[in-house]
């Protein structure tokens, strides 16, 4: 059993310099990731940048050839796995048998009784309002139906931490907004959520932390904000009555005209120039309409540091 510690003291998940290489090929280098509990953490990279050699690893399919993990506090090992849900890319679930018999002897592999399997089965059933597929087989539904099983299957056992590979696949938007409401659920219910991706669209609205892996290294880590704030270019997008020059403190890096006299401009300033100065010089050029700053999107930052545009 897990030792008895206080679970919201301790990091859900903290990996150290995990590495794993296939003959010539390095799938991860030197990793090193920090999880926070009761998060939604995402591990984003393009195809092919090591996420889901990670994620194999934390399930131990497969070992590592260096660094060590720990979860909660413990060095990961056999006895972990019942805590962890696992929703693999590549779906696993059983073609021939009815969904409520694959339920049930999922559950029961991951150390529930056969009462507590059945409970649990047909309150998430009710809670997907799919009763009517307890007796179909699975390989009579159609792909989302199916992963709607999978995703039971994989969060019905309570477990603290939660991978989710690639989740979305094969959702229509309505049963995508379920998911992610089931996903807030269950982080505000205790648990961790790993949430592997390369869709940065459903990064801005899931995810707490995040960690950029590309080509097997670790490329940036933190909250969205702390990424965010350090990938920022000091812009901002003034909407305003009548066309201006500015010298010396900003520079204008586009302005086009809009309706009536209006007009947009992007400006952008030195990191030790604050908005408030910015504008109160602009307040003596133009009549200021609005004014926000432009931060950047994480698909922007991910494609910049990606194709190494980036500095940092």
């Amino acid at each position: 059993m897990l030792c008895k510690k206080n679970l919201k003291s301790v990091e859900a998940l903290v990996a150290k310099g995990v590495t794993k290489r296939y003959a010539s090929h390095t799938a991860l280098d030197d990793v090193s990731l920090t999880i926070p509990s009761k998060s939604i953490y995402g591990l984003l990279g393009p195809n092919g940048a090591g996420k889901t050699t990670f994620i194999r690893i934390v399930n131990q399919i497969i070992n590592s050839d260096a660094g060590e993990i720990s979860i909660f506090g413990e060095k990961l090992s056999e006895r972990h796995i019942g805590m962890i849900g696992y929703l693999p890319e590549e779906r696993g679930l059983y073609k021939k048998l009815k969904v409520g018999e694959q339920l049930l002897y999922l559950a029961q592999l991951k150390g529930l009784s056969k009462k507590e399997a059945l409970d649990r089965s047909k309150k998430w059933i009710n809670k997907f309002e799919i009763k009517d597929w307890w007796d179909k087989k699975v390989e009579d539904l159609s792909k989302g139906m199916a992963q709607k099983v999978q995703f039971i299957s994989t969060v019905m056992h309570e477990p603290k931490l939660i991978i989710l590979d690639e989740p979305f696949s094969g959702f229509d938007p309505v049963n995508a907004q379920l998911i992610t409401e089931n996903i807030f659920e269950l982080r505000d219910n205790g648990s961790t959520i790993i949430f592997s991706t390369h869709r940065m669209e459903t990064v801005e609205d899931l995810c707490d932390h995040v960690a950029l892996i590309n080509k097997s290294k670790k490329v940036v880590e933190g909250t969205k904000k702390q990424i965010k704030d350090t990938y920022k270019s000091n812009t901002f997008v003034v909407d305003h009555k009548g066309s201006f020059t500015i010298n010396g403190s900003a520079s204008i890096v586009s302005q086009k005209p809009l309706e009536d006299n209006f007009y947009q401009t992007v400006l952008q300033v030195g990191t030790e120039h604050s908005p408030n100065k910015l504008i109160a010089e602009l307040i003596n050029l133009t009549e200021v309409h609005s004014f926000i700053e432009k931060v950047p999107t994480m698909s922007e930052i991910f494609i910049n540091l990606v194709n190494g545009k980036s500095d940092e």
